[in-house]
Order: structure tokens, then sequence, then C-alpha cells
């Protein structure tokens, strides 16, 4: 059977409700042609726009917060949420900076970076499930743990790596390579991992194991589902998430600004709500999330166009965050009226 906002469900075995994900939903597919028309109308509304220069900046910037948009959509999906994704980006490059100044291989620092961000992301679940914690708290305490350390180890001064990086030319390429010289490396990559997460979240049974807890936990955890193992996995999920935009933000801009991150979690959960990523969990897509973020980067492009003052800029992203959040409450409060 399908419900109203023509999304399919399912029944399965178990007696869930399973959400069933079609190349393209009625939620991407609004969201394309908003995209397609909002394109179209800045491209006659500006004459820098459609400049590639000005399209090659604005894939840039969404390359690197759309892979922690992937992340903060998984955990959405699992019923959390995680504030700590900016300072957590933030953490993971200014370890790498620290690992490379010392002389360690720039990949084996990505790499051990990475491996303490996951394992960051592991003491959080430990926290929330463990210790019966709320994702909210845990996460906000997190945000001002892993930015404490980044402001401790850094003295509060920008890191760079400018000339480290020049004898390193096949790790900056990930940051600062341009296929054909046109398409910069960062867009690839993204666009890479984003598929890549598209089909894992379509199709692995883990993620479907994720879509259950986020749908219904006690239901999940009665039949089975080792609950406490998935949200843990998840917060693990999306820290390492953000530490992959973090390695490639440390190439791009060559460094470490103290103040990288800083607002990124509202970005992140705005595009995934966007995108149709309920905040009750249970429900939503990667390309959702991803078309969700498009949005968002295409009216700041816009509002930087036409030179709109800087706090008026963070007035309207809120604003955008705001109703992102009522609509999908109502949306969710809709659904249980027409189950009732």
């Amino acid at each position: 059977m399908s419900d109203k906002s023509g999304r399919g469900i399912k029944k399965d075995g178990a007696g869930f409700n399973v959400q069933r994900l079609a190349v393209f939903q009625l939620r991407e597919i609004n969201l394309l042609v908003i995209l397609l028309a909002l394109i179209i109308g800045l491209s006659f509304a500006s004459p820098y726009f459609a400049k590639w220069a000005n399209i090659k900046v604005v894939l840039s910037s969404l390359s690197i917060d759309g892979i922690v948009v992937i992340g903060m959509t998984i955990i959405l999906i699992s019923g959390g949420i995680d504030l700590s994704v900016g300072s957590m980006m933030c953490l993971c490059m200014t370890i790498i900076a620290k690992f490379f100044l010392k002389g360690m291989n720039p990949w084996l620092a990505a790499l051990a970076a990475t491996a303490i961000c996951a394992a960051i992301g592991a003491l959080m679940g430990f926290l929330v499930t463990y210790v019966r914690l709320s994702h909210f708290i845990v996460s906000l305490c997190f945000m001002g743990i892993a930015r404490g350390i980044v402001h401790t180890l850094t003295t509060g001064t920008p890191v760079s790596l400018v000339k480290v990086l020049t004898d390193a030319p096949k790790f900056r390429y990930l940051g600062q390579g341009q296929i054909g010289g046109l398409l910069p490396m960062t867009v690839l990559l993204f666009l890479v991992i984003m598929a890549a997460a598209e089909l894992v979240v379509r199709k692995s049974l883990l993620m479907r194991l994720v879509f259950y807890t986020g749908s219904n936990e006690k239901a999940a955890a009665y039949s089975g589902i080792n609950v406490k193992r998935v949200k843990v996995l998840t917060c693990v999920a999306c820290s390492v998430f953000s530490a992959l935009a973090g390695v490639i933000y440390v190439n791009k801009f060559s460094g470490v600004p103290v103040t990288a991150g800083t607002g990124m979690e509202m970005t992140a959960i705005a595009s995934a709500v966007i995108g149709g990523v309920s905040m009750n969990g249970g429900k939503g897509s990667i390309l959702g999330a991803v078309l969700g973020l498009a949005l968002m980067a295409l009216v700041q492009d816009a509002l930087t166009l036409f030179n709109v003052p800087a706090f008026w800029q963070d007035l309207i992203r809120y604003i955008i965050v705001l109703t992102a959040v009522v609509l999908d409450a109502v949306r969710q409060n809709a659904a249980a009226r027409r189950t009732a």
C-alpha cells in the first residue's frame, strides 16, 4: 500500500512499516523542480551566478558540507541527533595538522585522526545507549569538548600547512586537485561518497535495522534487533563522516581555521529535514538530504551575490531551519492522524 504523500509503504515479516525506497520519491522530485526553478531564476537575476567560477565555489562548499550531511542523515534515521559534527570535523583537522607537523605520513595522520573521531563517536553512543543519556545532551557536551580540545591544541590560533603540504602533492590533491582543469577533486570525492552511501542506505541489511530502530525502538528490540549496537554504530558513522569532511577541508584550505565547522550542525539538520528525513527517525534518504543541502547552498549563494549583509544571512538561514522543523512536525502529526 502507499501513504498519501506518494511514498510506498509495505509491511515486512516482523510487522514493521518499511519505506519502499524508489530511485526518486515525491519529496526528491519536488526538490529537483524547486532547485531547477531557482537555478533558472538566479541565472536571469544575476550575471555572475551562471559563471563557472561561481558554480565551482558553490559545488566545492556543498561537497564538504554534504559529507557531514550524510552522517547526520544516518543518525537522524536511527532516531538520534548529533550536534557535534562541526566541532568533530575541526578536531579531526587539528589532529591531522599536529601529526603532520610532527613528521607523520599525511595518509597515516588522516587515518589516525579519523580513528580517534570514530572512538569519540563510539563513546557518545555508549553514553546514549548504556548510560541512557539523550543524544541531544551528549552531542551538545561533545560539541563543546571537541571545540575546547581544538583551542587547547592550537592555543586559539590558525594552523598553517602550506609549506608541509607542498611536500605531499598526492595528499594535497584531495582538496586542491582539478579533474581536467575544471571539476574540483572535492566534488568528485563527494559524488563517490554520496553514491556509495545512498546505495548502502537503500540496499544494506544494516541500514534496514537502522530504519527499524528509528521507526519503533521498542518493537525493534522485541523483534531481536540489538538496538544498542545499531545506535552506537550510527554515532560512529556520523563521527567518521565528519572526520572525512575534515580530511578534505584541511587539504582544501591548507590549514586549520579554529572556527571551522561552526554552525555546521544547523546546516546539516536543516538540509536533512528539508530533504525528507524525519526528526522522529525511521524515514529519509541520502539523496533527499543532499538535495536539501543544495537548496540551502543556492539560497546562501543568492544572498551573497545580492550583497545581503551577513547578519541578515544568518537570520534567513535560521528561519529556514525553523521552517523545516515546523513542516516536519506538521507532516508527522498529519501522518499520525491518518493512522489513528
